[in-house]
C-alpha cells in the first residue's frame, strides 16, 4: 500500500509530462495566432527604432518577452504587432508616430526573412504556417492614431492594417474608451455619427474592429452596428476580474451571437484584478468566456511586452504550450484547443473578408471640425477655411486695388 502512495507524485508528473507533450504535437500542426504584442513599441523606447543596433537583435534581445528563440519555443506561428502611440500624441503627432511604428514592423519582417512574413490576409497566414514561419500582422492601438480622418484608415489600410483598436486609455472624438465606465466623461455615448462612418468604413475595407480598450456602451455599439465578426485582441473576463478593461458577460452574449472573438490578456492586474496571478487562473478567464460564449469565441492576446506583470507560468512568449497543457488538463477537446489557438481568429478573418466590398462607395463625409481640437490643425476643406473659392468678394477687391494701381502708372 505505501509503494502506491510513493509512487502518486511519479504519477502526476508523468501525467503532466503527457498533456505538455500533446500540447506541442497539437501545435505543430496549429500554431498560436496572437492578438497583441508590444514588441515594436520596445524597439522604438530602447533603440528608437534603430534595428541594426547589436543589442537590438531580435535573435538574442534581451530584457523582453519577446525574442525569436521564445517565440520559436512558444510555437508562435501568427502575431498581431502593436502599432501602438500613446494618447499624449492625439492631436498632435499621432499620424507620423503610428507610420513609424507601423514602418518598424516592416523592416522586422526584411531583416529577418527566415523568421517573420508580413501578410494581410488570412490565406497569408495558412501560408505562413506551411513554410514555418512566423505570420506578422499589423494592428493598430488606439483610433487616435487616425485623427478622425476616414483618409488615413485608408491610406493605414494600403500600409498593412488589418486591426484598428477603436480607441486606447482616451476618448476620441467619435468613440468613447473603457475609462468613462470608471471615471472619464462620455463624450460620444459609445460611438457618435463619424464612428460609426469609421465602423462602416473599416467594414468596407476588410480591418477587424478591435474593442479592447473601449467603454461598454462602445462595446455594444460596435457589436450591434458591424456586420462581421469584431475581436477584443487583449482583454479578459469581467466576471472573474472586475476592471473595466475586461469583458461583461452581457457583452459576451453578443459576442456569441455575433461569431466574435475575445483573445484573453494575461496582464495580472486584467487577470486576477492584483498585483500577482497564475496561469492557472489566465486558464479560468479560458474557461469564463468559453462557458458563456461558446468556445468559438475564445483565443489568445497575451499583451507581452506592453505590461509591466504577468502570471508565473506565463513569464514569456514560450510558455504558450504551457498554457495549453492546462487546458488539455481540463479537459478541453483537440477541436476547442486549435480553435483557440488559430482557427477562431481565421474564421473570424475570413468573415471579415468575406463582408469587405472595395466596389462599394467609400464613407467621405468628414467629422464637423467643432468636435476636433483646433489649436495644432488647419481647416483646409471645411467652410472656415480660408480660400478664393469661398471668398469672392475678398478676390474682386484685391483685383480692383491692383487695375486702379495700373491705371495710375
Amino acid at each position: 500500500m505505501w509503494i502506491s502512495w510513493w509512487l502518486w507524485p511519479l504519477v502526476a508528473l508523468c501525467t503532466g509530462d503527457q498533456f505538455r507533450d500533446e500540447a506541442e504535437r497539437i501545435m505543430r500542426g496549429t500554431p498560436v495566432i496572437d492578438g497583441h504584442n508590444d514588441l515594436p513599441w520596445q524597439l522604438l523606447t530602447m533603440f528608437n527604432n534603430q534595428l541594426q543596433q547589436e543589442k537590438a537583435n531580435l535573435t538574442s534581445l534581451a530584457q523582453t518577452h519577446t525574442n525569436i528563440p521564445k517565440l520559436k519555443a512558444g510555437f508562435v506561428g501568427g502575431q498581431f504587432w502593436s502599432a501602438y502611440t500613446p494618447c499624449d500624441t492625439q492631436n498632435k503627432d499621432a499620424v507620423r508616430r503610428i507610420l513609424e511604428q507601423i514602418d518598424v514592423i516592416h523592416r522586422m519582417c526584411q531583416m529577418y526573412p527566415e523568421t517573420f512574413v508580413c501578410v494581410t490576409d488570412s490565406a497569408g497566414i495558412r501560408q505562413a504556417f506551411q513554410e514555418g514561419r512566423i505570420a506578422s500582422l499589423v494592428g493598430v492601438e488606439g483610433g487616435h492614431s487616425i485623427d478622425s480622418s476616414l483618409g488615413v484608415l485608408r491610406a493605414l489600410y494600403h500600409l498593412g492594417m488589418r486591426y484598428l483598436t477603436l480607441t486606447h486609455s482616451c476618448n476620441t472624438p467619435w468613440a468613447d474608451n473603457w475609462l468613462v465606465d470608471k471615471e472619464d466623461k462620455a463624450q460620444s455615448q459609445g460611438l457618435s455619427d463619424f464612428g460609426q462612418s469609421v465602423v462602416k468604413e473599416m467594414n468596407r475595407l476588410g480591418v477587424i474592429i478591435d474593442l479592447a480598450h473601449v467603454s461598454e456602451a462602445t462595446m455594444k455599439a460596435a457589436l450591434n452596428l458591424s456586420k462581421a465578426p469584431v475581436i477584443f485582441s487583449h482583454s479578459s473576463a469581467f466576471s472573474l476580474c472586475k476592471h473595466r478593461r475586461n469583458v461583461p458577460d452581457t457583452v459576451l452574449q453578443l459576442v456569441n451571437q455575433t461569431g466574435s472573438l475575445v483573445m484573453v490578456n494575461f496582464y495580472n492586474d486584467y487577470v486576477s484584478c492584483r498585483k500577482e496571478a497564475t496561469l492557472s487562473q489566465v486558464a479560468d478567464h479560458l474557461d469564463h468566456i468559453k462557458k458563456v460564449a461558446g468556445a468559438g469565441a475564445v483565443g489568445f492576446g497575451g499583451d507581452f511586452d506592453g505590461v509591466s506583470r504577468v502570471p508565473s507560468g506565463l513569464e514569456d512568449v514560450s510558455k504558450y504550450p504551457d498554457l495549453v497543457a492546462e487546458l488539455l488538463r481540463r479537459q478541453w477537446t483537440e477541436a476547442e484547443v486549435r480553435g483557440a489557438l488559430a482557427d477562431n481568429l481565421l474564421r473570424v478573418f475570413k468573415a471579415v473578408e468575406q463582408v469587405s466590398d472595395h466596389t462599394q462607395t467609400p464613407e467621405e463625409k468628414p467629422i464637423p471640425l467643432d468636435k476636433l481640437e483646433n489649436s495644432c490643425r488647419t481647416k483646409y476643406g471645411y467652410s472656415e477655411a480660408p480660400s478664393f473659392h469661398h471668398q469672392p468678394g475678398a478676390l474682386l477687391a484685391s483685383l480692383t486695388t491692383i487695375l486702379l494701381g495700373l491705371s495710375l502708372l
